[in-house]
This record gives structure tokens, sequence and C-alpha cells, in this order.
């Protein structure tokens, strides 16, 4: 297959990705566990932590894209706030963490995190390059995704809505990040869930 670069977030329908306070040991902010329960099957908290998972067409979708990715791009805000996805991520391929802060290579078992500060297009040609035929899958947060869509960088993406209004927290398309030009997207897709509305677009311009 040809190589694509791929981009899914999650969020309410009021268009927010995270609750209030988004913080390390609440990456989603308050309230904000709503916006994944499609990931863990059903409901879950900080408080109460997730015992299922994604069944059916989630599974599916999840299934899909990270079985496809041969890297994977990531912001430093989102890999503080889930302490790097801990001692063992068990990714098995190289994530490549976009960051204006140097930080020397680090190996998590069969991961490895390799933190690029010489801007957005300089990691996605390291992933691009590190992922050889397979896909390289854009993780997040809001604002690097933001930023490969007013590259042009993005094949395909998927914003997964889900059927909460959270009011505040932050949002996945702050006023002027897509650099003023816009975004044209074509439909390629519905699936809803119980959880879930996936909402899936290829890039055109």
């Amino acid at each position: 297959m040809s190589q694509k670069v791929l981009a899914g977030m999650t969020m309410s329908i009021d268009g927010f990705i995270t609750g209030p306070d988004d913080r390390p040991g609440a990456g989603l902010g308050d309230g904000g566990e709503r916006l994944h329960y499609w990931v863990f099957g059903g409901p879950w908290s900080y408080d109460t932590p997730p015992q299922g998972q994604a069944s059916g067409a989630d599974k599916d979708y999840i299934e899909d894209t990270f079985g496809s990715a041969g890297a994977w791009l990531v912001g430093r805000t989102m890999h503080d706030v889930v302490d790097g996805w801990g001692d063992e991520p068990g990714f098995g391929l190289p994530v490549f963490v976009v960051t204006h802060r140097p930080h020397e290579t680090v190996v998590k078992g069969d991961t490895t995190f390799e933190y690029v500060t010489d801007g957005t297009l300089a990691a996605l040609d390291r992933a691009r390059r590190a992922a050889g035929d397979k896909n390289v899958v854009v993780m997040g947060g809001a604002n690097l995704v933001s930023q490969y869509l007013a590259a042009g960088a993005i094949d395909e993406l998927v914003v997964s809505v889900s059927p909460v209004l959270l009011g505040a927290g932050k949002r996945f398309f702050p006023d002027g990040l897509s650099g003023g030009g816009g975004v044209t997207l074509v439909q390629d897709g519905v699936t809803q869930t119980d959880w879930v509305t996936h909402l899936r677009y290829r890039v055109v311009s």
C-alpha cells in the first residue's frame, strides 16, 4: 500500500477534546472521561478506572488504524499529560514527539520515543522514513493535528463525536489555527455506535 498520514481526534458535540483543567493524571480534564467511553466500551472515570475495552465497530476502527501504523507523531503536551504512557507503552513502533524542549531519545521496552525540536515537518519526515511502507498516525493533541492539516500533510482525518456537551475545556480547532486558508475535506463515511459517531474525511486541500 502507499503510505498515508492519518489523524483522528475525539470531541464533544460542542467541539471540545477535553473538559476543563486537563492535567497529568486527568488528561481529559474534569468530566472529559465521557469523551472516551467508546474507547473502553462504557462509562469510566479517573476515580473508577476503565475495566473494559472497545468492541464492535469501535474496536475495528482502532485496530484498523493502529494496525496500519509504522510510526506515531504526538505533541509534547499530550506526551506529558499521559506521563509518556508509563514504563511499558507496548506500542512496538517509533513515536516522534514534537517539542520545543530538547530531550534525549528514550527507549521503553519495544517503543522508542524520539524528541524532535526542529519543527512539525521535520518530525513528519522522520516518521515517514521510520514507517517505511506503513502509515504515519498523528495521535494529537489538537494543536499538532491542526498544524498538519494547515500544512496539507494529512491524507485522512477521523473526527469521533461523543454525544456530550462539555461546555468548556480545550477546543479541537481554536481560531486561526488553520492558517487562514481553510481546509477542504471530502466525506468518506460515517460509523455510528452506542458511544460515538466516527466521521471519516479525505483531506483534499
